[in-house]
């Protein structure tokens, strides 16, 4: 039987050349018959109108086997020459590695975002209805990671604007994706941002992907923050961590940190959680005429709580990061309880005479009214917090090393432990504490 690839194979640069030249519109079949070097050779000395052409045609599978197995030079020597466009459809096609030493070369800094672009040419225009939009994207779309968020482009690929796919599900289909803009900057990326760039605005924004720009706005591509988040080097690791518990890069491990040291760093991070939740309480302020049954014990129910799952994450990161780091070991538990405990109780105070000064001053300036018994309200409080952010940092700390113990893996395990037990055992510490003082009072 006559076989196309070994007759192709055996054939010489010359007289495959000159076999394109007979059938021009074989030329892609004849090129993706051919083994790999058979392939490299004779693209290294086609026009580069034919080689834009061939690759072009290309199946996906031939495409992403030829680029990534290119030399990075001849890789280079091709792509600097083709359109920005036609780069970064071609980029999706390498693979991690492959992608990183292509966009160094090609002038993009080591640690650049363009390391971690999606291309994505699922760009809207604003000149579209949502029906129609979202026709195109349902035709369009290969993969559904990227659709979180509809970029919209101008007729000439610049970004206009951004918005959540939800929004376009909740207007009526025949609307104007140009009624659906306002003139609220949204944050996008550069390609020569770095990685630390990229986690602040991902994290100052609450965004699962942004999009990637060039210097004139072209939409290129897009980031998703999983991709950034897995790219982290060790020392960027470190950093992460460390920041989560607001415990700054110290020249000392855990255990030789002063105890005054570390309560200061990590009280901060706590107060501002803290403040943070404090939102939460004013939205349930705004419905409190509704609960008809101990309305101020229901109001305080989120920000006591959720102090005590902050306190207890947060130790329970700053233990996981001293395991990772060889700082502690499992027979070190006992020092680390009572360093936790030490700290769960003055963060606790901390936070509980912030709550207790919140009551007093709401109170007096006729922000909310707590009734006559709020001074009462203020010692709950404030004697729960201290109860509960010390019951966090203990099941925080101590987590990681029974998951250890028992051959589980901290890091991943720990997380929703701590929440449990936090939540269940937090509230348990709030109702008693909160019936001891209101007792014949509220309750």
């Amino acid at each position: 039987m006559f076989n196309e690839n070994n007759f192709l194979n055996k054939k010489s640069i010359n007289e495959l050349m000159q076999l394109i030249k007979d059938f021009p519109n074989e030329k892609t079949k004849i090129f993706s018959l051919l083994d790999f070097n058979k392939a490299n050779s004779l693209f290294k000395v086609l026009d580069f109108s034919m080689k834009q052409e061939i690759i072009k045609e290309l199946t996906t599978n031939k495409k992403r086997k030829f680029l990534n197995n290119l030399s990075i030079d001849d890789r280079i020597d091709f792509l600097e020459n083709i359109s920005k466009d036609f780069l970064k459809s071609l980029i999706k096609y390498l693979n991690y590695e492959e992608k990183k030493r292509t966009l160094i070369s090609l002038g993009y800094p080591e640690n650049s975002i363009g390391n971690f672009m999606i291309p994505y040419d699922l760009g809207i225009k604003m000149t579209w209805k949502v029906k129609e939009s979202l026709d195109y994207i349902r035709k369009e779309i290969k993969n559904s990671d990227i659709i979180e968020i509809i970029y919209i482009i101008d007729n000439k690929g610049k970004l206009l604007y951004d918005i959540k796919i939800e929004e376009f599900l909740l207007v009526d289909p025949d609307t104007i994706v140009y009624d659906l803009m306002n003139k609220k900057h949204n944050e996008s990326l550069k390609l020569t941002d770095t990685k630390k760039e990229a986690t602040k605005i991902f994290s100052l924004n609450n965004r699962i992907s942004l999009p990637i720009i060039d210097d004139q706005n072209y939409l290129l591509g897009i980031v998703i923050v999983d991709d950034i988040l897995r790219g982290l080097s060790n020392e960027n690791y470190k950093k992460y961590f460390q920041k989560i518990g607001e415990k700054k890069i110290f020249n000392q491990s855990y255990i030789q940190i002063p105890l005054y040291k570390l309560i200061k760093k990590r009280a901060g991070w706590l107060i501002l959680l803290f403040i943070g939740e404090m939102f939460t309480t004013t939205v349930i302020q705004n419905f409190s005429n509704i609960i008809k049954k101990a309305v101020v014990l229901a109001i305080f129910i989120p920000l006591v709580v959720s102090s005590g799952g902050n306190s207890g994450a947060q130790a329970s990161s700053l233990i996981i990061q001293a395991m990772a780091l060889g700082e502690i070991k499992t027979k070190d538990w006992w020092i680390v309880i009572r360093r936790e405990i030490i700290c769960g109780f003055f963060l606790g105070t901390i936070l509980g005479l912030t709550g207790f000064f919140r009551i007093i001053v709401w109170h007096n300036i006729n922000l909310f009214n707590y009734g006559e018994n709020w001074l009462l309200i203020g010692f709950s409080i404030l004697l729960s917090l201290i109860g509960i952010v010390t019951w966090g940092t203990f099941s925080g700390s101590m987590l990681p090393f029974i998951i250890k113990k028992f051959g589980g893996n901290p890091a991943t395990s720990s997380a929703p432990f701590v929440a449990t037990l936090v939540d269940v055992v937090g509230l348990i510490i709030y109702f008693s504490i909160s019936y001891f003082f209101l007792q014949g009072v509220l309750l």
